[in-house]
C-alpha cells in the first residue's frame, strides 16, 4: 500500500517549538543543526562588511539566521544572511520576511550544503532572489550568482586571495582573506 505524500505548510511550521531551527522547503520539513564556530566567524565577517556598505549607502536592511523568509505557503527558509533593498522593504514584517530578499548568502556546511546547492538554489531562483552567494568555507571560495529568467548564472567564483564584488551592490568590495 502506497503512503500518502504529506506536505507541511506555513501554518504547521508556525506551530513547531521554538527551541530548535527548522526550514520548510517545498512542503518538506528539515531540522537545521547549529552551525560550527568557523561557520559563525565567516558569517560575522561577511555580515559586518555588508552591513557597513549597506548602512553607509542607505540601501536597505541586512538580517541573519535565524530569520524566517516566507517564500510560499510550503517554503519557509532561514538563510545565513539576507539583504532587502529599500525598494522591497515592504516585504519586511515584525515577524518575518514575506517574499524574496534581493540577496541571499548561504554558507555551506556538512548538514545543509547539499540542500543549499540543490533544492534551495532552485527555490531562490523560482522566487526571484536577485543574487545568491554560496560560501564554501572548506574550499575558501564564494560563488556569486545572478538571477535570470532561466535560473542562476554564475558571475564569479572568488577565491580566498580575491576580492568579491557584486552586480547587485556596485561599489562593494570584500577582501575574502579577511573572511576566511
Amino acid at each position: 500500500m502506497k503512503q500518502a505524500e504529506i506536505k507541511f505548510t506555513f501554518r504547521d511550521y508556525q506551530q513547531l517549538p521554538d527551541d530548535k531551527r527548522y526550514e520548510l522547503v517545498e512542503g518538506v520539513l528539515y531540522l537545521v543543526p547549529s552551525p560550527t564556530l568557523y561557520h559563525q566567524r565567516v558569517l560575522r565577517q561577511i555580515e559586518l562588511a555588508l552591513w557597513m556598505y549597506v548602512r553607509q549607502n542607505a540601501l536597505g536592511e541586512i538580517y541573519f539566521a535565524p530569520c524566517d523568509v516566507v517564500l510560499s505557503e510550503i517554503s519557509v527558509v532561514q538563510p545565513d544572511l539576507l539583504f532587502v533593498s529599500k525598494e522591497h522593504i515592504g516585504i519586511l514584517t515584525d515577524a518575518n520576511v514575506q517574499g524574496a530578499p534581493d540577496l541571499v548568502v548561504e554558507i555551506l556546511s556538512p548538514a545543509t550544503g547539499q540542500r543549499d546547492l540543490g533544492i534551495k538554489r532552485k527555490l531562490y531562483a523560482m522566487h526571484g532572489v536577485r543574487e545568491y552567494w554560496i560560501v564554501d568555507p572548506e574550499a575558501q571560495t564564494v560563488e556569486v550568482l545572478t538571477w535570470t529568467e532561466v535560473g542562476y548564472r554564475t558571475v564569479a567564483v572568488v577565491p580566498k586571495t580575491g576580492t568579491l564584488t557584486s552586480p547587485l551592490l556596485p561599489g562593494l568590495s570584500l577582501n575574502l582573506a579577511e573572511v576566511f
